[in-house]
């Protein structure tokens, strides 16, 4: 006795309903039970996509590209075979469309630090779905716990630079909830401040007081030059 056709379960293969521009995605249509062959067919907002028949009662699949934000609408399917009288159709889905990140930037207010100097560093991406969770490393050891983010902020740690192993090569990554979206900053390196670099502000302020003393001693001559002249007539 033939089966009962039953309702078709509409399920994306790859696992998940998050996508990302021009990804491409497999819809399986299945019903588990009914009298082949059966026919599927797909829909997007009520319009026919596709149809396909199957011999038995192996799943139909559809293959689609998502190309622009109208394809992330409602999806369902429909189910016929030859003996049933009526259709059955799925439950909807809807696709979400994720923004792909962008590379991160890392940045800092300076490139220059002496030793027992606090520094901070900063890493953004620009473009992605939140939340986007940061992650710092100096070479290929990460140095901070991951930091997520739930706006379009950059995440921030503070450096203590204690000597020159301090002034390696520091990245950041970023990463969304979407599977597969993680991006690499490009390499950051602060240089050593020369130590003898304070004692510039004291040479220019002895140059100054040494111009001062000059230009004074100059304006004085005249007052010591011309009593002592006018003292010898």
């Amino acid at each position: 006795f033939p089966g009962m056709l039953s309702n078709p379960r509409l399920t994306p293969l790859q696992g998940t309903l998050n996508v990302v521009m021009n990804q491409n995605v497999t819809l399986s249509c299945h019903s588990d039970s009914g009298s082949p062959p059966v026919t599927y067919t797909l829909f997007k907002h009520n319009q026919k996509v596709s149809t396909l028949s199957r011999p038995d009662l192996t799943p139909g699949l559809f293959s689609l590209t998502i190309s622009s934000a109208s394809d992330v609408g409602e999806y369902k399917c429909k189910a016929e075979d030859n003996i049933s009288s009526g259709r059955k159709y799925s439950k909807s889905l809807n696709f979400t469309l994720e923004e792909q990140i962008s590379k991160p930037v890392l940045s800092s207010p300076t490139s220059q630090a002496k030793k027992g100097q606090n520094v901070t560093l900063s890493c953004l991406s620009e473009n992605g779905s939140l939340p986007i969770t940061y992650l710092f490393f100096k070479g290929r050891q990460s140095i901070s716990p991951p930091v997520k983010m739930q706006k379009r902020e950059a995440a921030v740690i503070f450096l203590f630079i204690n000597s020159s192993s301090d002034l390696g090569t520091y990245k950041c990554r970023a990463e969304s909830s979407f599977r597969n979206n993680t991006k690499y900053s490009d390499g950051f390196n602060f240089t050593l401040a020369e130590e003898g670099s304070h004692s510039q502000p004291l040479i220019i302020s002895l140059v100054l007081i040494f111009l001062l003393l000059v230009i004074g001693f100059a304006l004085a001559i005249p007052f010591f030059i011309i009593p002592s002249y006018k003292a010898s007539e």
